[in-house]
């Protein structure tokens, strides 16, 4: 049986100082098959030379030059070039096991689900700790899945785009984007998306992704009171429609209201005060009446 064929997209943008360690544990991978597409975002730095070198190293590797927009339309970008039959994520400044696209690609073929969601290691200054949070290797429906994301619904784990292997299908077929409105938590409502149309999910309990959490990053410096809100409402409107489709809304109220109070895990994103819960209703409120 042919191997399927793996996307991995890589958003680039002033990565030169992390890149190479990114791309070369790409193309150590234990599982050949894959197209490595690598979206330069408008760096200003030597990203784009270093990318054109592995261009020319691996045929393997395609590199998109741009302007910068933000790492939404990157990754839209990355996804509309992309031809694999499945989509993988790896952010510039982190790296992957030597197994990740591989036991990736055996649990999706094996349990024929729709994602497949692992757990990761968070590096801080070279320390690294395990991180996930559904325990066992399962194979589970879309309620049993959406009941595990509400026992921890602001985690990391959950939210973002790189320790998960995705159906292009799926993604093709209802047209699935990262929001560019959103400076950040574009890959929470991405995966929100596309789990209202998916119907199968597999764990994996093992740790592949190396996620690299810097200080004074992008994302803490766009933390302000407003950008929180605004964020948290649009994620909330998801939610709701999400848990509306599997008639699972009434019965986890009280977990979706955890969500506007809850700090998001290893992001280091949190406003957890009743000033901030009571912003985010009224807000909410406005935006319905209007």
């Amino acid at each position: 049986m042919a191997l399927p064929l793996v996307s991995i997209i890589v958003p680039v943008y002033n990565a030169e100082k992390t890149l190479v360690r990114c791309v070369n544990s790409i193309l150590k991978q234990q599982y050949q098959n894959t197209e490595i597409i690598l979206v330069n975002d408008g760096s200003t730095d030597n990203s784009l030379s270093i990318c054109r070198e592995y261009e020319k190293m691996d045929s393997r590797i395609k590199v998109i030059d741009k302007p910068n927009t933000g790492v939404s339309d990157t990754r839209n970008i990355g996804m509309a070039h992309a031809s694999g039959e499945y989509f993988q994520f790896v952010d510039s400044d982190d790296w992957i096991s030597e197994n990740a696209t591989k036991v990736l690609v055996d649990r999706i073929l094996e349990t024929n689900c729709d994602m497949v969601i692992s757990g990761f290691y968070r590096v801080i200054n070279g320390k690294k700790s395990e991180k996930g949070h559904i325990p066992d290797n399962k194979v589970m429906d879309k309620k049993e899945f959406i009941s595990h994301m509400m026992k921890a619904p602001a985690n990391f784990y959950y939210g973002v785009m790189w320790n998960k292997l995705y159906r292009a299908d799926i993604i093709k077929a209802h047209r699935i984007t990262c929001c560019t409105d959103l400076n950040w938590c574009e890959d929470f409502l991405f995966n929100l998306d596309y789990i209202r149309y998916s119907e199968s999910f597999a764990s994996l309990n093992i740790p592949i992704y190396y996620y690299v959490k810097t200080k004074n990053s992008l994302v803490e410096k766009q933390c302000t009171l407003k950008n929180i809100i605004s964020m948290k409402i649009k994620l909330f409107e998801s939610y709701k429609e999400l848990f509306e489709s599997t008639e699972l809304y009434e019965q986890n109220r009280a977990q979706i209201r955890k969500f506007f109070i809850a700090y998001a895990k290893d992001g280091g994103l949190g406003y957890g005060d009743t000033y901030f819960f009571e912003n985010c209703i009224n807000l909410l409120r406005r935006r319905k009446s209007g």
